[in-house]
């Protein structure tokens, strides 16, 4: 009995005296460059007018306020990636700040182009975005909202 309680003790020892695969830092880290990944892989999708990318990042009460103030929701944003051309569509200055199961991400992004709806778009914005990590572990933007930079 005292070697089977002492194979215990020294096995629960080890047990806390490993250290844990990733710290929260670690972790948190790693959520934030998953995060930026997406973002630039959103920026990509909506170059090459590909709504089929984006759609599965965006929570079905997914919403967007532009730069004008108009709100849309998840159908009327993919709707608007079809048919436009563009000469730059690129986002940079990607932080994230992660808050347990949310994270913010902000950044900038620069468009010169025609969207699908014919209109010139020639612009520079900051924009923010809300991601959640839903009960299936993935994570999804729940709100984005751009402001145009005045030049």
């Amino acid at each position: 009995m005292r070697k089977l309680f002492a194979l215990v003790a020294i096995s629960m020892l080890v047990w806390v005296a490993t250290p844990s695969s990733l710290s929260a830092q670690e972790k948190t880290d790693d959520v934030a460059a998953a995060i930026a990944r997406l973002e630039q892989q959103w920026a990509g999708a909506q170059k090459t007018g590909d709504a089929a990318v984006v759609a599965p990042m965006l929570a079905e009460g997914f919403i967007n306020t532009d730069g004008e103030g108009r709100v849309v929701g998840k159908t009327q944003l993919l709707s608007h990636f079809k048919g436009g051309t563009w000469e730059q569509n690129e986002i940079s200055d990607v932080k994230v700040t992660v808050y347990g199961n949310t994270a913010i991400a902000t950044g900038t992004w620069t468009g010169k182009g025609v969207e699908s709806d014919g209109s010139k778009v020639d612009s520079h914005e900051r924009w923010t975005d809300a991601w959640v990590k839903m009960p299936n572990g993935k994570w999804q933007c729940v709100a984005s909202h751009q402001s145009e930079v005045k030049q």
